[in-house]
């Protein structure tokens, strides 16, 4: 029985995290089945847009605990584990960014410590009224700081560092405000709008939402007359692509283009 399930409809795949047991907890089996779906993504060219969820009543609870705790037992305390551990999480975390699809997160019930990071680490995300986020690593003697890198380049600073010295929880509603989640609906109604997203997505050239996907999070990190050298170059790139010619020409001629990737 697999803990991560992918099922594509059309252009969109879906990814589930299956281990609702373990409220999806990002065990060492959960970061290699993700960290391989996500490599096999970079791949394909058929997907345009990707969702990811969790089965059962929580999004994701962050890190598996009993599992840390076992790395401990190592003879040299589990520096070596931990080591691994949060590179491995690290670098799928980062793939992420780097597919050419936008991923979507799909959120219920609780996204906790890395479970929040992996949130945070997600182009887009929708979530359930109702859901919960935080990096709660402080409340247990473990301040969060690998959730840290992905949630403070989402969340303002300030409130960031609230949640992280807090440990407390966020609603849905105040994860929108600030700017963690992009759309917030009633739990029956969260599947479709994922879903509705990751439609609209998939509908556009993929080979434009590529070029787009990368240049945005390189430019956010330069100065500002760098970024706009680099991203009209960009523009350039995108410009001399056939099927960006088709497509103004279809807005011109009022028809739908016909693309052909």
């Amino acid at each position: 029985m697999t803990i991560l399930e992918r099922e594509d409809d059309g252009a969109v795949a879906r990814l589930t995290m299956a281990a609702p047991e373990r409220l999806n907890a990002l065990s060492d089996a959960m970061l290699a089945e993700l960290q391989a779906a996500f490599d096999a993504l970079k791949e394909d060219r058929a997907i345009r847009a990707v969702i990811l969820s969790g089965r059962g009543k929580a999004f994701c609870a962050g890190h598996d605990l009993k599992e840390m705790q076992a790395g401990r037992q190592a003879e040299d305390g589990g520096a070596s584990y931990f080591d691994d551990l949060f590179r491995r999480c690290a670098t799928m975390m980062q793939t992420i960014r780097e597919v050419p699809q936008p991923v979507i997160a799909q959120v219920h019930g609780i996204a906790t410590a890395a479970g929040c990071q992996l949130v945070a680490s997600c182009d887009l995300a929708v979530a359930a009224e109702g859901t919960r986020f935080g990096v709660n690593g402080v409340n247990i003697g473990l301040f969060c700081s690998t959730p840290m890198v992905a949630l403070s380049r989402n969340v303002p600073l300030k409130h960031a560092f609230e949640m992280l010295v807090t440990g407390e929880f966020v609603d849905a509603t105040r994860a929108r405000e600030l700017g963690l989640v992009n759309r917030v609906v009633p739990p029956e109604q969260l599947e479709t709008e994922a879903e509705a997203l990751a439609g609209t997505i998939a509908s556009k050239l993929g080979s434009a939402v590529k070029i787009g996907k990368q240049g945005f999070y390189r430019q956010a990190e330069m100065p500002l007359e760098q970024a706009y050298d680099f991203t009209g170059a960009a523009m350039v790139e995108n410009m001399l692509n056939s099927d960006t010619n088709e497509g103004i020409a279809a807005f011109l001629e009022k028809r739908a283009p016909d693309w052909r990737q």
